[in-house]
């Protein structure tokens, strides 16, 4: 008989911050599976529930194991940071499934959790008012050229820009490529948002104009938001309006 996959998103990070519904599952799954990082705040919960932990990079085989158990009959919690369903586990469980033949035989439930975009933007103000694209820096999986051209279409297009993993300690040349590109594409004085570790320890924001970004402290844990020439700074804080007034029709809240 057949067990169960939960892919359960855990926010930002600290527990407080989780759903009520995924620390649920955790307490009646048979084996939890996660990034060690990501693992290492739960410690705390169901305790007596084994735990396999992997390192970064290892997120195929994490799915991979998640689905070998499931199909020896356990209940299995895949951990992921943020929700699971944004630059999460999802996509590689389910991925893992078909390959597996076990798509429609092995149910995979997702439980959704603030993601680290969601998160950054609260504590920079009100930036995602209006429409905007998620780009990750990180060129892993990726090649740079596909990154550019993707960060050109949306600050060209007016859209507010979300970029994730922006630079690691062996990976500069992208976030420097960028930079670059936007120094071409936007004026200098266009509002950046940083947040550090949103909702964790040893947490950091700051709002500057473009100009200053180059200067900044940038790392993995990093989230940046580029605004559009209709970004503004309202009592110290990031406000793009959604342009209401600028429509002949106003749609209802």
């Amino acid at each position: 008989m057949n067990g169960r996959i939960y892919i359960i998103s855990t926010g930002p990070g600290a527990v407080e911050w989780m759903p009520a519904p995924a620390i649920d599952t955790l307490y009646h799954s048979d084996v939890i599976i996660g990034y060690k990082t990501y693992l290492k705040p739960l410690s705390h919960l169901c305790a007596d529930i084994p735990r396999i932990c992997s390192d970064m990079r290892h997120e195929r085989e994490r799915a991979a194991e998640a689905v070998r158990l499931a199909a020896a009959g356990q209940r299995v919690a895949v951990i992921s940071g943020g929700d699971a369903g944004i630059y999460g586990m999802a996509g590689l469980v389910l991925e893992a499934l078909e390959e597996s033949g076990l798509i429609d035989t092995i149910d995979a439930s997702i439980l959704p959790g603030i993601s680290a975009l969601n998160a950054a933007a609260s504590l920079l103000g009100a930036p995602l008012m209006a429409d905007f694209a998620a780009v990750s820096l990180s060129d892993y999986q990726i090649p740079l050229d596909v990154i550019l051209s993707r960060v050109k279409a949306v600050v060209t297009t007016g859209f507010v820009l979300c970029l994730y993993n922006p630079r690691s300690h062996i990976r500069t040349i992208p976030y420097e490529s960028i930079l670059e590109l936007l120094e071409e594409l936007l004026p200098p004085e266009i509002p950046v948002g940083l947040a550090e570790n949103a909702f964790r320890e040893n947490q950091h924001t700051e709002i500057f104009p473009l100009s200053e970004l180059p200067q900044k402290h940038v790392t993995m844990n990093t989230i940046l938001i580029i605004g559009t020439n209709q970004t503004r700074i309202l009592g110290g804080r990031m406000v793009t309006p959604r342009g209401f007034s600028n429509t002949k029709e106003e749609t209802a809240l």
